[in-house]
Order: C-alpha cells, then sequence, then structure tokens
C-alpha cells in the first residue's frame, strides 16, 4: 500500500517530529530535572530553527515548499552531526568543550534555596551521558531521530510521485 502525501502535510510531519523531540528534551529537563550540558543546548537550536521553517514551508506553494523541505533536510543533517559530536564526546572519543558543566544555573536567591536546589537537580558534564536506552544516550537518540527527520524531507522533496498533481 502506498502513502499519498501532498507536500504541505509532509512538510508538517517533519515540523511535528521536530516539535516532539524538542518537547521530549524540555520534559527530561523541566519534569525530570535533567539539566542540560552546552553541548545538549547547542543541539536544540536546530530544531527550533526547524520548527518556524517548516511551518513557513507549509504554508507556501508545493515549488516552494519542495525548497523549504531540502531546507529541512540540511538543517537535519546539521542537528546529526551535532548530536554525532556529543556521543563522540560521552564515549571518549573527541574532546568536549573546556567550560562544558552543567547547563543552566540555580539563579539568584539565598544559599538555603541554592543548596536544595543542588540536592534536587542531576547534573551531568558533557563528558557524561545522564541517561541511556538501548545504549545510546539522549544526544545518540538525537543522532537516530535528526537523521530520519533528514531522510524523510530528503525523500519528500525528491519525489514528486509522493506529491500526485501537487
Amino acid at each position: 500500500m502506498r502513502i499519498s502525501l501532498t507536500m504541505r502535510q509532509a512538510t508538517l510531519a517533519v515540523t511535528l517530529g521536530a516539535a516532539a523531540t524538542i518537547g521530549g528534551a524540555l520534559v527530561f529537563e523541566h519534569v525530570f530535572g535533567y539539566v542540560p550540558c552546552k553541548l545538549c543546548l547547542m543541539q536544540r537550536n536546530p530544531y527550533y530553527i526547524a520548527i518556524p521553517v517548516g511551518l513557513a514551508a507549509a504554508l507556501l506553494p508545493p515549488r516552494y515548499a519542495r525548497i523549504g523541505l531540502w531546507c529541512l533536510a540540511l538543517i537535519f543533517i546539521v542537528s546529526a552531526g551535532l548530536g554525532a559530536y556529543h556521543s563522540g564526546v560521552e564515549w571518549g572519543f573527541f574532546a568536549g568543550p573546556s567550560d562544558c558543566g552543567g547547563g543552566a544555573g540555580a539563579g539568584a536567591g539565598n544559599v538555603g534555596d541554592f543548596l536544595n536546589q543542588l540536592q534536587n537537580t542531576r547534573v551531568v558534564s558533557c563528558t557524561e551521558a545522564a541517561w541511556r536506552f538501548l545504549g545510546l544516550s539522549l544526544a545518540g537518540w538525537n543522532v537516530l531521530i535528526s537523521l530520519a527527520l533528514a531522510a524523510f524531507a530528503a525523500a519528500a522533496a525528491a519525489r514528486k510521485g509522493i506529491f500526485p498533481g501537487r
């Protein structure tokens, strides 16, 4: 069975995937208390760029939306590269940034609040994976998700057959 997608649907699917991924990262940070390191925060930037690009491309005529899909594919290839670098830092293959420690600071307040926040927050450096699932850290999962989004966007942009008459 062949699924027929419009250009708008394909663009929105990539955008929804990006929003879900960044939403997941924010849940890990704000719900589970994982403080992102410098490289974690850097990996979010392509998603923050891709979401408005995807929404804008979905509103354009198909000819221009195709260009938007190619841009999304490029954005997610860059994102996969950032994730691969961070994964390599975690595995000790690459040296990480010298200023890479815990990300978000405790903010202003009294010493008691600061100590309480330190006790309730999991602070990790760029060289240590705070969480792994099936052997992959969040950076590793970012590589896979970014590659999947890039491949889908590129396939959607390249294949005129999945957009019949549009």
